[in-house]
């Protein structure tokens, strides 16, 4: 087990691209820690780096207290697994999670005993005569893990483990993993652009952008309280949804105005945003908090508005609903047995205390 501590860390390639910027983070012991982000900012790089594959620009890395900036990959005792499996074609699942402890001169048995082992723990023991052109996706996956078990690293590394798999499958070995995870009881981290693996697999989710680390919070944390207009947009599906608007004080009280609408902030929303009167900023609302009128008990008139159906996406149990207001689409998530039609209009009660703002210039939060 092992606790890994990134100190001002920094991946500079030339010509000054700056691929991860002063990431300064701290992975627990046992924990389960998600890097997520586009395509680009830097988790990849990150997670080579603490492997051991990508060479240090500037900071430091130390697990359990040792510093491993010089240590070559081989003497990091951290496991790592690949996008693309890396299997050796020619060897057996046998042979190929047995490899790594044959070069460390493990004794036969031992090797055995750990490769049977973890075959028994990932359901692979039928499998382990076969070569990996036998084997479907789904299979070659559990074999790169196995790989990684037998060696019982102090971390184990995954770098977009299931992006060549298909949905289903995608969704089962995320299954599988969370269950590994809590049987072997170690520090795990792992990189995805998918942010429904983020929130579905992660103690914690670190979130990047441009080299930079956003925001690290616990899964619903992240989507209760995002910092800023980014992390509001990526983590969620579908997505948050934002208005451009104006906030606007009268005797009635506070209001955000896009336009063709206008509704009424919350008393401690109004305190936050007191400052931002008169100035343009962005209004965000999750699709599950926007309601059909005609299906809520209470509503308050002054937090509600009407737009027109586009789309109409039936998901079983939910809809969603793409709309426009005339300035903006938008999409509300409502139950799948409402009887919505395209070319309606269509009134929409907000939930107005899950409602975030963000400054227009630097998109940073307001509340």
């Amino acid at each position: 087990m092992a606790k890994v501590l990134l100190e001002n860390l920094y991946k500079i390639y030339p010509g000054n691209v700056v691929a991860v910027n002063n990431a300064s983070l701290e992975f627990d012991d046992r924990e389960f820690v998600v890097l997520v982000g586009p395509s680009g900012c830097g988790k990849s790089t990150t997670l080579r780096m603490i492997a051991g594959l990508e060479e240090i620009t500037k900071g430091n890395i130390y697990i359990d207290g040792r510093k491993i900036n010089d240590v070559p990959p081989k003497d990091r005792d951290i496991a790592m697994v690949f996008q693309n499996y890396a299997l050796y074609p020619h060897m057996t699942v046998f042979k190929n999670m047995a490899f790594g402890l044959k070069l460390r001169r493990f004794p036969k048995d031992e090797i055995e005993r750990r490769v049977q082992e973890a075959a028994e723990i990932l359901g692979i023991q039928e499998l382990l005569e076969r070569k990996p052109k036998e084997l479907s996706g789904g299979q070659r996956q559990r074999v790169a893990v196995g790989r990684a078990i037998v060696r019982k690293p102090k971390a184990f590394l995954f770098d977009e483990p299931l992006s060549n798999l298909d949905a289903k499958m995608r969704v089962q070995m995320r299954t599988e993993i969370g269950k590994l995870h809590n049987r072997l009881k170690s520090t795990m981290i792992y990189v995805t652009h998918d942010q429904v693996e983020a929130m579905t697999m992660g103690d914690r989710i670190i979130v990047m952008k441009d080299g930079f680390v956003l925001q690290v919070a616990p899964p619903m944390e992240l989507y209760d309280r995002p910092v800023n207009k980014f992390v509001a947009g990526f983590i969620g599906s579908p997505p948050m949804n934002f208005f451009e608007g104006k906030i606007e004080q009268s005797t009635a009280g506070m209001f955000f105005n896009e336009g063709t609408f206008s509704v009424r902030v919350e008393e401690q929303q109004a305190r936050k945003l007191a400052s931002h009167t008169g100035r343009p900023v962005t209004f965000g609302i999750r699709p599950e908090n926007l309601n059909d009128v005609t299906l809520v008990d209470s509503v308050d008139p002054e937090h509600q508005f009407r737009a027109k159906v586009e789309v109409v996406e039936p998901m079983g149990a939910e809809v969603f609903i793409y709309l426009n207001t005339g300035s903006n689409s938008f999409i509300a998530r409502i139950d799948g047995h409402d009887k919505v039609s395209v070319g309606q209009d269509m009134s929409l009660a907000l939930n107005m205390r899950k409602a975030h703002f963000f400054d227009r210039e630097t998109g940073d939060a307001i509340v």
